[in-house]
């Protein structure tokens, strides 16, 4: 089944490079790019070939350095997009831009040992192919790192759309495209094959003037709806009436309103014998029960494991020609 529209999706990221100014608006997907590339940090490895699928402008490869990889392509389903997409800093990382369907990808499998992705398969029709997918593209003990919006990204915006139009108009339509929930993203990720799985969630909160400047700069970053059954036109009336609406429920104190962007990161590993696996069950030592004295159960556990070694470590003995042994 198709939710969005992805030539829609498309011709909406080719708008935003016509702004002289298009870099003002993505001020979200930059924090997040510069908090992804910290987790690539994270890992204590040097990755010879990396893929940024949906690099939009840049916003994570910009952070890359030769420390993190050797090799990075960049990918963007909206070649215009691609052409101004910031290439990494360091000048030493050997980059290539290609442009790329995320529902179709066309690398050799086994290609990547790291596939990092920002806040682009929000847009993605058929998830759990496009995990498949990435999947293949890692090469074993590869890794995946990425960033999505969440189910509660502009709830406020979407409930003041529902109730300003069902005042207007006596119904309602979908203004703010569907997310991922992150209950639902653990399960994909594990239905694709991927182990030792990361997900963790933050709210970014953004403040605006009034609902008009929230929708104005979503237009500007390309995160407009896209979904097959929107509607094309929004009556002036009905606009009005939800502006009001959100600055009734949501308001801040200075006339401000706010909007909630909730970020899902996630990381999974392709197999490999190499990984450490869980220990069997019934082989732990230590109770759930007993967490709330973890500090004092550590000692102990500490205490004893010196005792044994004690014992098992013989001392000098004197066999009576003055040599220890």
């Amino acid at each position: 089944m198709n939710v969005f529209d992805r030539l829609a999706k498309k011709l909406q990221r080719d708008r935003t490079t016509l702004n002289e100014d298009y870099h003002k608006y993505n001020y979200i997907k930059d924090e997040v790019g510069n908090r992804l590339a910290d987790r690539v940090y994270d890992i204590n490895r040097k990755f010879k070939r990396g893929l940024d699928l949906g690099c939009g402008y840049g916003h994570v490869s910009r952070h890359l350095t030769k420390d993190a990889v050797d090799e990075l392509v960049m990918c963007d389903h909206s070649a215009l997009v691609l052409e101004k997409a910031f290439k990494p800093e360091d000048t030493t990382i050997n980059c290539q831009k290609m442009a790329v369907d995320e529902e179709s990808l066309p690398f050799e499998p086994e290609s990547f040992d790291l596939i990092i992705s920002s806040l682009s398969l929000h847009w993605v029709n058929q998830l759990p192919q496009t995990f498949s997918q990435i999947m293949k593209c890692l090469q074993p003990d590869g890794v995946f790192i990425g960033a999505i919006f969440g189910g509660d990204t502009l709830y406020e915006l979407r409930g003041s759309l529902q109730l300003g139009e069902t005042e207007r108009e006596g119904g309602f339509a979908a203004h703010v495209s569907p997310f991922a929930a992150i209950r639902d993203i653990g399960g994909l990720l594990n239905g694709a094959g991927f182990t030792m799985l990361t997900i963790d969630t933050d709210d970014m909160r953004v403040g605006y003037p009034s609902m008009f400047e929230l929708m104005d700069d979503l237009k500007g970053m390309g995160e407009n709806n896209a979904s097959w059954i929107r509607k094309l036109h929004l009556h002036r009336d009905t606009m009005f009436a939800a502006s009001a609406i959100y600055k009734e429920l949501y308001g801040n104190e200075d006339g401000s309103v706010p909007a909630t962007f909730q970020i899902i990161y996630l990381i999974g590993w392709k197999p490999d014998p190499s990984q450490p696996k869980p220990l069997e069950r019934g082989t732990g030592q230590i109770s759930i029960k007993d967490l709330y004295r973890l500090d004092e159960v550590v000692k102990n556990a500490t205490e004893d494991m010196v005792k044994k070694t004690a014992k098992e470590i013989p001392y000098p003995q004197d066999d009576g020609d003055g040599k220890k042994r």
